[in-house]
């Protein structure tokens, strides 16, 4: 027998076909895990007394520090502490000086050295010594007869000079506005 590849002969060749896509169907919401609620009080209670640990830590740090000083350097540090003082001293001994020669209060200086505390002091009398600038008053043209009362020449007329006047006199007055407090307009 002999063996010879045989060929398909009119064997239905397959094609392509397409296909219509999987309907997209809608993926249902992922719900998420809830958010731990956080508790802010005892969050800050928690950092409270790590912040108090920490400050105990500190001063006990602190006082070691003290105990391990040599006498020189605790000396050093008092001495420090003496020479702050006395410049302070100093400089409000100068501060009051300067006050008084100048006649100004001592607590409006300021500065370090004597110039610059005459120099504050200066400034505070110059500007004690100006004179306020106060607004002009608007102009009296066309505001009327200056001196008079508003409302006619004489003031509003009481009832009993009312009763004594003529018809006359009464509609001169009502005329002049010397009755508007009566007639209440």
């Amino acid at each position: 027998m002999s063996t010879t590849p045989t060929e398909p002969q009119d064997a239905p060749v397959p094609t392509a076909v397409p296909t219509p896509p999987p309907a997209a169907q809608p993926t249902p919401p992922v719900d998420p895990a809830p958010a731990k609620e956080t508790d802010w009080v005892a969050e800050a209670r928690k950092w409270e007394d790590r912040a108090k640990a920490n400050k105990e830590a500190a001063d006990e740090l602190a006082k070691i520090k003290e105990a391990q000083k040599t006498e020189a350097e605790k000396a050093a540090d008092r001495l420090a502490a003496a020479e702050k003082r006395a410049s302070e001293a100093e400089l409000k001994a100068l501060r009051a000086d300067v006050a008084q020669t100048k006649g100004v209060p001592a607590s409006l200086l300021s500065g370090s050295t004597q110039q610059e505390l005459e120099a504050a002091a200066d400034a505070l009398i110059a500007f004690r010594s100006e004179a306020p600038k106060l607004p002009v008053a608007p102009s009296s043209y066309g505001q009327g007869k200056v001196g008079e009362p508003v409302g006619g020449a004489g003031g509003q007329l009481t009832e009993a000079q009312l009763a004594s006047m003529t018809a006359e006199q009464i509609n001169a007055a009502r005329r002049n506005g010397q009755l508007n407090d009566l007639l209440r307009r």
